[in-house]
């Protein structure tokens, strides 16, 4: 056991070993002891007190020092918004599938075989889908855009657009303000001048202020979108060939919950490219209001 078994580094009482009941009545058996893997399984958990557990992942990779009086100001920023009834999103791109006949994860029931290819190479689909999506935390309703090709500032404006179109000026017609609350990186990361520059102009489409929070680095599992959208939609897809856009855009529609969860899926009207970048006027007048409180993470963009 001595050359199957580790420690925790932060906690040396916690021990744990890899090798299996089986393997250890195996080998036991090889130096004479009689012993059965259901005698070593009962001598682990009810003599040594070990149970079968996996690693739980709840230890922060980020130590962001002000971590908690963000999370505390987003609270304090939902509340008023609310009161206010002016719209809290909450904006994030969901993992990115490939299109075509390739293996995907769950079942479904079916009175025969699916087929797909053996290897996901991405050279036999038909491109990368990026569904981007815009979650209403007061509504419980959100919108997915669905593009294929790169993840882009622009693309995650033009969701918060057609959002408004098909979902928000019908319940917030007079609102002079949003909130976004998003993640620290990707397309809408606080880094990304090119995101605060197309935040401006949607804010001049929409003609509201649009004011922005991000989670702490490390901490985008916290974002509402993740565990009140992003989840069902997962569910909704389990077990589904993506072999085009519109079959993603079918089943995502169909993520509904008992607590009235309502997902709309639109296909993006336009292409998106990688690789372009603010441009050189906006960065040198940066016509957005940072905030005095962690202004990396809180601004606003305004409609004029």
């Amino acid at each position: 056991m001595a050359d199957h078994t580790a420690g925790s580094p932060v906690d040396e009482t916690i021990l744990w070993t890899n090798r299996s009941p089986q393997d250890i009545a195996g080998e036991l058996a090889s130096t004479g002891f009689d012993v059965g893997p259901d005698t070593v399984r009962t001598i682990l958990t009810e003599d040594l007190g070990l149970s079968l557990r996996q690693a739980v992942k709840d230890e922060a990779t980020c130590n962001f020092p002000q971590r908690n009086e963000q999370f505390e100001h987003i609270g304090r920023l939902r509340k008023t918004f609310q009161r206010e009834g002016c719209p809290v999103l909450s904006i994030d791109t969901k993992q990115k599938e490939l299109l075509g006949n390739f293996f995907r994860s769950g079942r479904a029931y079916t009175n025969g075989q699916v087929h797909v290819l053996d290897h996901d190479f991405a050279t036999h689909g038909h491109g990368r889908l990026v569904p981007y999506g815009v979650y209403d935390v007061a509504r419980n309703q959100g919108l997915m855009l669905l593009s294929v090709g790169p993840d882009t500032s622009q693309l995650a404006c033009d969701a918060i657009r057609r959002w408004w179109q098909r979902l928000g000026k019908r319940h917030y017609a007079g609102s002079q303000r949003l909130l976004l609350l998003c993640d620290c990186g990707g397309s809408n990361g606080y880094r990304q001048y090119l995101f605060k520059e197309e935040l401006r102009r949607l804010a001049g489409d929409l003609g509201m202020s649009i004011r922005v929070a991000h989670y702490p680095p490390g901490c985008s599992k916290y974002n509402p979108i993740e565990h009140r959208m992003f989840c069902h939609v997962t569910r909704a897809l389990q077990g589904v060939v993506l072999q085009t856009v519109d079959v993603a855009k079918r089943f995502i529609a169909r993520a509904t919950t008992n607590t009235s969860l309502r997902v709309v899926a639109e296909v993006a009207r336009r292409v998106y490219h990688k690789g372009l970048h603010a441009s050189a006027e906006f960065i040198q007048n940066m016509p957005i209001r940072f905030h005095h409180f962690l202004p990396k993470l809180n601004y606003t963009a305004h409609a004029r």
